[in-house]
């Protein structure tokens, strides 16, 4: 389905700032639909001969659906969108006219023309139809909270109308807001409650008033309830400042162990201030979840710096050891897994900083391969880069990875390249170079120019591929990857196959030198079988 933006591109001559105000209130017509008990419809002019474009829908979640049908791209013209003409080219709401059938349902048409105001303050141009359309076939004698609902419902027709709704947005502000079924409370002029739901009268006894909402100040009542009178203080001149017309950001009310989040918007049809809607929605429970959140959060990241310290201080009594042993096998055993804990222990580092169970791999891989080239057993001085990158992985996969490319790192540069007085009999210069990771940005040298290893990362299809590649001595004639002997090799193998469950493939690089080359799914098997990223 196409977006409101592509099909008024596409079909109309609309301004970027037309179509950003059509944006703005299909963010927030679901408030005049609930009021209305109808399915409000956003028709654009297509040409001057009266055909419509309709690019939103939204249906009321108060009263049935008039369309089974999403009307979203339909062109329509003719005498089945008069009553949009008179609106679009008369710049009034039209509700004349009888009901019309949509099959087997009755529904009453209704237009709004829509405005974008000047940046003068001044009601601008109509830029589009805003069709308002009830199922009757439940029609009966309305109660006293569907009357308020549908005289809310009109003040916001005519300040749609006026192009004064919906108000600007707030920087930082969601898009979570109180529903018409949380709780709606209308005031008048001088701020009293005039009437308030059943369910926004609920929401404040669980803040402790206990008696009828309806001829209260509330924004006096929002002083004396708040635990916090900056809370209070605030909540309250948000409602003052709906009264004058203008649109607060949405505040929340503590008390008594309660939290109740509001929105107050001006009611100013025709530009006349006569009053304001205060929508309110008990979020207790989402708050205290929130803090259980936040706890846990506290608590996961303290456990990490608590490993990536026992790992640190294993590592630590792993290189003392190695100090102490005199056989320089074991001396060289030990000195691996020192760099081997030291590598998960960066994973847990970094895990301790972040605020979920992810982490930025691309820092992690830099210094990895900084380490590599700083305590690798060779006297030929490596430069690393790398190319694309990792983007952000789970905890579960970037543990087992930094592993593997620790393990890929130290052979590239142990192995690819002879020590310095082999040198020249292989044909590998040994000019030094930084031991350091190079942006991808920075051009590339000649792969003969000096001794390198590159490793290169690209997402495709949920999966990553990573290649360890090194412009060394390559692989020898009889090298065996499934049978090597070497314990970094097993350790790789069982680590993609494994925890992974990739691939990994060792061959020839094109310009010569070794290249190792991963597949690893990003999408893991959940225990029921499907999949999660």
């Amino acid at each position: 389905m196409s977006t409101l933006r592509d099909l008024a591109e596409e079909h109309t001559h609309l301004r970027p700032a037309d179509i950003d105000h059509l944006h703005r209130i299909a963010g927030d017509w679901q408030l005049l639909s609930d009021l209305s008990f109808a399915d409000l419809l956003l028709w654009v002019p297509v040409d001057a001969e009266g055909t419509f474009l309709c690019v939103a829908q939204v249906r009321p979640t108060t009263a049935p659906t008039a369309y089974q049908d999403d009307q979203v791209g339909r062109i329509v013209g003719g005498p089945e969108v008069a009553h949009l003409g008179v609106a679009y080219s008369q710049g009034r709401i039209w509700r004349e006219g009888d009901p019309v059938w949509y099959g087997d349902v009755p529904a009453r048409h209704e237009a709004i023309p829509v405005r974008l105001r000047t940046a003068e303050g001044e009601a601008g141009e109509v830029v589009a139809v805003v069709g308002r359309d009830t199922n009757l076939s439940t029609a009966r004698t309305p109660s006293q909270l569907e009357l308020n609902y549908l005289t809310t419902a009109d003040d916001l027709a005519q300040m749609i109308a006026d192009g004064t709704f919906p108000p600007p947005r707030h920087p930082g502000e969601t898009t979570s807001a109180p529903r018409v079924g949380d709780g709606l409370v209308r005031l008048d002029a001088g701020g009293k409650v005039t009437y308030a739901s059943p369910n926004a009268q609920s929401a404040y006894r669980r803040l402790g008033y206990a008696s009828h909402l309806v001829g209260e100040d509330l924004a006096a009542l929002h002083r004396r309830l708040a635990g916090d009178p900056l809370d209070g203080t605030e909540a309250a001149n948000g409602i003052l400042a709906a009264l004058r017309g203008e649109a607060p950001p949405r505040r929340e009310i503590d008390a008594r162990g309660a939290t109740m989040l509001t929105r107050a918007l001006p009611l100013m049809p025709a530009g006349v201030p006569i009053g304001a809607l205060v929508l309110v929605r008990d979020i207790t429970e989402v708050r205290r979840r929130d803090r259980a959140l936040i706890t846990k959060d506290a608590t996961i990241r303290e456990i990490h710096h608590r490993v990536k310290n026992n790992l640190q201080t294993v590592a630590a009594l792993l290189r003392l050891q190695a100090r102490r042993v005199s056989m320089p096998e074991a001396r060289v055993a030990l000195e691996e897994s020192v760099r081997r804990v030291a590598s998960i222990a960066l994973v847990h580092e970094t895990l301790s900083m972040s605020s979920d169970e992810a982490v930025e791999f691309d820092g992690i891989v830099d210094r990895v391969a900084s380490a590599a080239t700083e305590v690798a057993a060779t006297e030929v001085s490596v430069g690393m880069r790398r190319r694309g990158s990792f983007g952000v992985l789970p905890a579960e996969i970037a543990t087992s990875l930094v592993m593997v490319l620790n393990e890929l790192l130290l052979n590239a540069v142990e192995h690819g390249f002879p020590p310095a007085d082999e040198a020249d009999e292989v044909g590998v210069p040994a000019t030094p170079a930084a031991p350091s990771m190079v942006p991808a940005a920075v051009p590339e040298t000649d792969p003969s120019a000096r001794p390198e290893v590159v490793v290169s990362a690209h997402r495709f299809r949920k999966m990553l591929h990573v290649s360890v590649a090194d412009n060394g001595r390559g692989l020898p004639p009889d090298f065996d990857a499934e049978s090597g002997s070497r314990l970094g090799l097993q350790i790789v193998r069982a680590l993609i196959t494994g925890e992974l469950r990739g691939t990994i493939e060792l061959r020839a690089g094109a310009n010569g030198g070794t290249e190792a080359v991963l597949v690893i799914p990003l999408a893991r098997s959940a225990p029921d079988g499907r999949s999660q990223p």
